[in-house]
This record gives structure tokens, sequence and C-alpha cells, in this order.
């Protein structure tokens, strides 16, 4: 069994207020958990208007599959154009951690 996790740090755009702020962070969480199968959260920075941390993780018992579902998140994520992606957080675990 291996866990993958991407930890990303978006800097969000013309954003005023965390209402505004929601309805961007929302739809990109909704996608990744729909078109992914993954479990995905925001988990940081829920208190500033421009910053957005969103995480993911996603459990398989093959790491080829595992490192393909990662790699289109983060590149589903960084095409988003009402976020500038700062930087990505990858990890994964085996039995062996």
């Amino acid at each position: 069994m291996y866990v993958g996790t991407l930890s990303f740090d978006l800097l969000l755009g013309d954003v005023r207020s965390l209402k505004e702020k929601r309805s961007i962070v929302r739809p990109i969480v909704a996608e990744l958990q729909r078109k992914f199968a993954v479990s995905a959260a925001e988990t940081g920075d829920q208190d500033l208007h421009r910053r957005a941390e969103i995480g993911l993780a996603m459990v398989s018992g093959d790491t080829g599959h595992l490192r393909d579902v990662l790699d289109r998140c983060e590149r589903m994520v960084a095409g988003r154009p009402e976020v500038e992606l700062l930087s990505v957080r990858r990890r994964l675990h085996g039995d062996d951690d």
C-alpha cells in the first residue's frame, strides 16, 4: 500500500474577501475530488484573502498509478487561470516507512 500527498501553496488573483476566496477554492477542491477520486481540502491560510493551501491524499497499491494521478492533479491546479501556483510539496509513503 502506498499513500501519496500533495500540498499546493496558491496565490489568488483579485480577491477582496473570504467569501470571494471560497468561491475560487471550493470549485478547485471539488474538481480534484470528482475527477481524480482523491481526498482534498483547504488545509491552511484560511484567514488570508489572497493565499490558499490545498492538500490532497490518495491511497494506491501501485506507485506508477499513484504518481500518474498526482501528476495530473498538479497539472490541473497549475492550469487554473484564477490562481498562481507558488509551490507544491509531494510526499510518497510506502509500507516500509
